[in-house]
């Protein structure tokens, strides 16, 4: 018996730019487990053409038509972070399961009301943590649970991202330059980055305590590409973060913004028996963990030098294309929960739990600590 295809509608689909045109859309795709219904933006004419662009048979500029449209099953959410709260909401009000990016708010206190809404409204509701489901963080997670490396003792990470590298940024960007907007380098490359750092450990080693942090805005202005326009910033660009997993081993991070050189992700995990090391590659590489290509990397106890992994087929994902890889491997785990009513995407649930640890590496700063 055919099982009929999860109708998608996706708020956000600007058919010319933006990350529902480069991931969502070519995943779903990719995918025969969905098909894309409907699509929504802010202005009639781009939603209608995307619409045309997407082959989706509904255009909407007003996001609860589309939520509330008998034709969607599940509403996706790829706008700016500050309309997340609103839209999601609308999503829940129809009842309709909810995708939505990260950082699932803007704010804790947000995302804490998103989730009792959730609950309350009794469907599936995803966050957009979508590094998890890279083939190498797969199976490095697979490996330290079988015990491949022993007992964990340390994680060394550092991340960098070209972003308003030589002071210009574009103008869709400027708004991740406010603090207030809550989508700077701390929630976007420090959230993906340290939850796949968790996910990696599984949760019986995830929890960090003793954190000590430093974030600084070391490029204080920036030059708005498109106008020439200078722009304030106040958004941290780095972060310095130091902490002790709940097993005793220890973490040391710094991430940061405006790479001059080549941006990159280097994730080394050590272990009493040997090293595992996710190293970023391909030409999305330097776009952070959650979208370029990552290599796996192991170094056995007394050997000279690491040595590629082959990854495994099971971890193999449909590949619709880098940006899209991982998010593609997301939706498949989803249509799979939805299908036999199980639960293993990262949900509301999760995107709080790692607000509040931002929120503890924010406090650090402001206190003195880092």
């Amino acid at each position: 018996m055919a099982i009929a295809p999860i109708r998608v509608g996706i708020i956000g689909a600007n058919p010319e730019r933006g990350w529902a045109a480069r991931a969502h859309v070519p995943a779903l795709r990719a995918l025969p487990e969905y098909v894309l219904t409907a699509v929504g933006t802010s202005r009639e004419r781009s939603a209608g053409e995307a619409a045309r662009r997407f082959g989706a048979a509904h255009a909407f500029t007003d996001p609860r038509r589309l939520a509330g449209h008998p034709e969607v099953d599940l509403v996706v959410i790829t706008v700016k972070v500050p309309a997340h709260a609103e839209l999601v909401g609308a999503a829940l009000a129809a009842g309709k399961h909810v995708y939505c990016e990260w950082p699932l708010a803007r704010t804790t206190e947000e995302a804490a009301a998103l989730v009792a809404a959730a609950g309350a409204a009794r469907v599936r509701h995803v966050i957009g943590l979508q590094a998890r489901y890279a083939p190498a963080v797969a199976q490095a997670r697979e490996l330290i649970a079988a015990g491949r490396l022993g007992r964990i003792t340390a994680v060394t990470v550092y991340a960098a991202r070209g972003k308003a590298a030589g002071g210009r940024i574009p103008g869709w960007a400027v708004y991740t330059l406010d603090r207030a907007n809550g989508a700077g380098l701390l929630e976007v490359a420090g959230g993906h980055t340290l939850d796949a750092v968790a996910h990696v450990l599984r949760a019986e080693l995830a929890e960090l305590v003793d954190v000590s942090a430093t974030l600084a805005v070391q490029h204080p202005t920036a030059t708005v590409a498109e106008t020439g326009e200078r722009v304030d910033v106040t958004s941290p660009d780095h972060l310095l973060l130091h902490g002790r997993f709940a097993n005793g081993a220890l973490l040391s991070a710094h991430i940061h913004d405006g790479k001059a050189g080549h941006g990159h992700t280097r994730i080394e995990i050590s272990g009493t028996e040997g090293d595992l090391t996710l190293l970023s590659a391909g030409p999305a590489g330097p776009a952070g963990v959650q979208i370029g290509e990552l290599l796996l990397l192991s170094t056995a106890a007394g050997a000279s030098g690491p040595q590629e992994l082959p990854i495994a087929a099971r971890h193999r994902l449909p590949d619709p294309g880098a940006e899209a890889r991982n998010v593609a491997g997301l939706y498949a785990r989803l249509a799979e929960d939805l299908r036999e009513g199980t639960r293993t995407t990262p949900d509301f649930t999760d995107g709080l739990r790692l607000h509040r640890l931002l929120d503890t590496v924010r406090a650090s700063a402001a206190d003195g600590a880092g």
